[in-house]
């Protein structure tokens, strides 16, 4: 009776968190209609990947957001930061989807309940940036998912 009760709350927790985050948007976007969406972001951010293409070329008020999904807060270097985000970013906290989601939908009290204190430069809020983070993570660099499979090939494979 006990392992049951046990996965039977394992199981509505797991339904629960699926439930609230299809709900929020978080963990999920549609990464075409992000791109659109992202027009208005690009009159602070652009996206230039490290060979110096532009993928979306916006502006400089906000920084380059190639790469912002799994890159520690507040690390771009040459930037200059506000002091809010630079304690968030001292925590060690990384850019996850959910939490620029989150931050995108009132950075000031992301910035706030996250390790700083303080107003935020964004200067407005987004309802839903879900899209929009889907659309980043799709024109992040492809380092981190060649990392992914870059396993060792299995016994008795060849290799190149």
């Amino acid at each position: 009776m006990t392992k049951f009760l046990a996965f039977t709350a394992a199981a509505l927790l797991a339904t629960s968190a699926a439930a609230f985050a299809d709900g929020h948007g978080h963990g999920h976007g549609d990464p075409k209609k992000g791109e659109k969406e992202f027009n208005r972001c690009k009159a602070c951010h652009m996206i230039v990947d490290d060979a110096g293409n532009a993928i979306v070329k916006g502006g400089k008020t906000g920084p380059n957001l190639y790469g912002v999904v799994g890159r520690p807060v507040a690390s771009v270097e040459g930037f200059k930061y506000g002091d809010g985000i630079l304690a968030v970013g001292e925590t060690g906290m990384v850019w996850e989807p959910e939490l620029l989601v989150e931050y995108a939908m009132d950075p000031t009290k992301f910035i706030d309940t996250h390790g700083g204190s303080g107003r935020s430069k964004m200067t407005f809020k987004i309802k839903d940036a879900s899209n929009i983070v889907a659309f980043l993570a799709s024109v992040a660099p492809e380092a981190a998912a060649d990392e992914a499979t870059d396993e060792a090939p299995a016994e008795g494979t060849a290799t190149e």
